[in-house]
C-alpha cells in the first residue's frame, strides 16, 4: 500500500521479490544496491540461514526522484524461499504495490516454480488482492547456465496472465535493472489510475487578494470608475416617449403608461406640475380703510373673486336698533297690565 508522508513530502511504494528458494531474489537486491548511486540507496539488511540466505526479508529503500513535487521511494523486500516459512511470506507480502516473481530457469526446477507461484496467488487472495490487477513482472533468472528451459517453455508454464517477462543473469546484473524499471513504471501507472491524474494532488493555491489602493491610486481608481459610469449612462438610448403638453403641465395631471409590457393599462396620477409650484413670499402689508391687505409676489391671482358683504350705513343701524327697543318695551308693558287703563279710555 502506498504511504504518503506530507511532512517529509515522500511517497513510499513497496515492491516484493517473490520466488522459490535459491532462485536469485537476494542476488537481485545485492546488484541493485551495489550499482545504484550511494545517495539513492539505503542500507541493505540480509539474514542468512542454512537452507536459504534470506530468513525474513531484505530491505532496500531506492529513491527514484521527484514525482508531482514529492520524493518517490521504493522499499524493496524479498521473501524466504522455503515453504515452511509461509507465515513470513504472507507478512512481507502484505501491502505490496508491485511484485517481481523470480523463476529458476534450470531444468528440474519447474515444480518449485509452479508451487511458489501458486503460493503467491493464494496469499494474495487471502489479503483480498487480485493477481490480475496488481503490477506483476516475471524474471527468468540463471539464463547463463547450460541446461535451462527455453523462454517459450517458461511462458507456457508460468506466464498464463501474459505479464511482462525478462531474461536475466542476476550474478552479473544482466536483466536486473530492466526488470525493476518496468515494474516501477507499472506501479506508478497503477497509482495514477487509483489516485487520479497525478500521484499526489497539490493543494489549490488561494487567490491573492488585490491590495487596497491608497492615496493617488485610490483617487485614480475612483475617477476611472466615475468616468466609466458616466459614459455608460450617456450611451443609453433616449426614451421615445412624447413630451408633456402645456395643458398637462398647467393642470397638474400627468398621464403615465407602461409600454414595455403588454396588457398594461394606462394610469393617471396627479402630480404637482413644475409651473404650478411657485415659491410664495410675503413682501409687505398695507392698511387701508381699517383692513389689512397682504400682497404676495409671484402668485397668480385666482380666477374666483371674493364676495364681500354689503356695506351698511350707521343711521340705518340706529333706526333698526330703536325699533327693536320700542318693541321689547311695549311687549313688556302689555303683558304686565300697565297698558290696560290707557286702552280702556
Amino acid at each position: 500500500m502506498v504511504q504518503i508522508n506530507f511532512a517529509l513530502k515522500e511517497v513510499n511504494c513497496k515492491i516484493v521479490y517473490y520466488g522459490p528458494g535459491l532462485s536469485g531474489k537476494t542476488t537481485n537486491l545485492e546488484v541493485i544496491h551495489n550499482k545504484a548511486p550511494n545517495n539513492n540507496v539505503g542500507e541493505l539488511t540480509s539474514i542468512a540461514t542454512e537452507g536459504d540466505r534470506t530468513l525474513f526479508f531484505d530491505f532496500l529503500p531506492l529513491n527514484l526522484g521527484s514525482v508531482a513535487g514529492m520524493q518517490t521511494k521504493f522499499q524493496i523486500y524479498t521473501v524466504p524461499g522455503q515453504v515452511y516459512y509461509n507465515s513470513t511470506r504472507k507478512l512481507v507480502l502484505q501491502g505490496a504495490d508491485g511484485i517481481v516473481f523470480v523463476a529458476d530457469s534450470r531444468r528440474g526446477k519447474m515444480d518449485e516454480n509452479l508451487e511458489s507461484l501458486s503460493n503467491l496467488m493464494e496469499n494474495l487472495h487471502q489479503y483480498g488482492m487480485d493477481v490480475k490487477t496488481i503490477p506483476l513482472v516475471i524474471q527468468y533468472n540463471k539464463r547463463d547456465l547450460p541446461d535451462v528451459y527455453s523462454p517459450e517453455e517458461l511462458n507456457e508454464k508460468l506466464n498464463h496472465l501474459h505479464v511482462p517477462h525478462y531474461e536475466a543473469v542476476a550474478v552479473t546484473g544482466e536483466g536486473v535493472f530492466p526488470t525493476l524499471k518496468k515494474l516501477s513504471q507499472m506501479v506508478l501507472e497503477n497509482l495514477n489510475r487509483q489516485q487520479g491524474s497525478t500521484v499526489v494532488k497539490a493543494p489549490k493555491k488561494k487567490e491573492a487578494k488585490e491590495p487596497v489602493a491608497v492615496g493617488a491610486q485610490a483617487r485614480a481608481k475612483a475617477t476611472a470608475a466615475a468616468t466609466q459610469a458616466t459614459s455608460a449612462v450617456s450611451q443609453r438610448p433616449r426614451s421615445s416617449a412624447p413630451s408633456r403638453s402645456v395643458a398637462e403641465r398647467k393642470s397638474g395631471v400627468v398621464k403615465e403608461s407602461v409600454t414595455s409590457s403588454p396588457g398594461v393599462k394606462q394610469i393617471e396620477r396627479k402630480k404637482p406640475s413644475v409651473d404650478s409650484v411657485i415659491h410664495k413670499r410675503s413682501s409687505m402689508r398695507k392698511t387701508q380703510g381699517g383692513k389689512t391687505r397682504t400682497r404676495t409676489s409671484g402668485v397668480r391671482p385666482s380666477s374666483r373673486k371674493r364676495i364681500e358683504p354689503p356695506k351698511k350705513s350707521s343711521a340705518a343701524l340706529w333706526f333698526f336698533t330703536l325699533l327693536l327697543v320700542l318693541g321689547v318695551v311695549g311687549s313688556a308693558l302689555y303683558f304686565t297690565g300697565l297698558l290696560d287703563p290707557l286702552l280702556s279710555k
